[in-house]
């Protein structure tokens, strides 16, 4: 898959465009997923997953193959979801449903487990969940995650402390 993967990834380079659409189709699962975890709104993650795809292609010329490309893309995709909420003053007022999303985009059918998680990170209150999800899935450090949120370090690392004691209370942990 690596070796498909970096000649998808050339390829698109040079403009073809069936390459990018398998470098879509191996990642956008996993995007959506990331979006949705985010903004925590199908509606809202699904259009942030198309923008995603939309800045990588622009953008693919910046890749250079030094991480993964699925790191590079999850850092793109979390940059434009925290900086869109950002812009439209959503950061701190977003409504968050609690239902388990299932097949969406191509996503296969979350089990319970999965949605036992699911459910898990949608406990903390917008800013402490997004933290929690850059620190500890995107292991984005807690000066980047200032950067990317414009909060104070020490916030970040206050919203994640809340965001570990809410979860460990909640679940036992």
């Amino acid at each position: 898959m690596r070796d498909d993967e970096s000649l998808w990834i050339e390829l698109s380079k040079q403009g073809d465009q069936q390459a990018y659409e398998k470098l879509y189709r191996a990642n956008v699962g996993r995007v959506y997923a990331l979006c949705l975890r985010l903004c925590g709104q199908t509606d809202m993650a699904e259009d942030f997953t198309q923008e995603a795809f939309i800045r990588a292609w622009q953008k693919l010329d910046k890749f250079r193959g030094e991480s993964a490309f699925s790191s590079w893309l999850y850092r793109l995709t979390s940059n434009l979801v925290i900086g869109e909420l950002r812009k439209k003053s959503k950061w701190n007022h977003l409504s968050f449903c609690a239902e388990v999303h299932e097949t969406h985009l191509g996503v296969d059918t979350i089990q319970d487990e999965r949605g036992d998680i699911e459910r898990a990170i949608r406990t903390p209150p917008d800013q402490a969940r997004v933290v929690l999800i850059l620190y500890e899935y995107l292991g984005y450090q807690h000066n980047e995650i200032a950067d990317l949120t414009g909060m104070a370090v020490g916030t970040s690392k206050t919203h994640l402390h809340r965001a570990r004691n809410m979860l460990a209370e909640r679940y036992s942990l």
